[in-house]
């Protein structure tokens, strides 16, 4: 399970919009399963089918994470025309076994759909997303 407050979910829609076309990305960071901080990232790629975070900007926020004595819980993005669910390429780039990820489908810009996934050894899991 992962739950989200309600501000945090706002934040990574809005994300999401304001890239579209393009994929969005970025990390969630909290303690347990409840998300405490977004972190917004550049998605390097630019593309609408891919997303790669700029590895210096990744560092910054890993080290904030620490300081602020949180852990990553998941990795963010979105799918601007297709439904949220993980693509072969998402599974591929799957590297941290622990973390979720998390998919915002914008095939309806109007209706954002938010979904949850672990995925290891290749392996894909829907889990529960909770917004408070």
């Amino acid at each position: 399970m992962l739950i989200l407050k309600s501000a945090i979910s706002e934040k990574i829609i809005s994300h999401c919009k304001k890239c579209f076309p393009e994929e969005a990305c970025g990390i969630l960071a909290g303690n347990k399963y409840k998300t405490e901080i977004a972190y917004p990232m550049n998605n390097t790629d630019r593309s609408s089918e891919s997303y790669f975070m700029d590895p210096g900007e990744q560092l910054k926020v890993m080290k904030d994470i620490r300081e602020q004595g949180l852990e990553m819980l998941a990795i963010y993005h979105s799918h601007s025309f297709s439904h949220a669910y993980p693509s072969e390429k998402d599974v591929g780039l799957a590297f941290y076994p622990d973390v979720s990820y998390v998919i915002v489908s914008l095939a309806d810009k109007k209706l954002p759909v938010i979904k949850s996934f672990k995925i290891q050894e290749g392996n894909i899991r829907e889990e529960e997303v909770s917004i408070e």
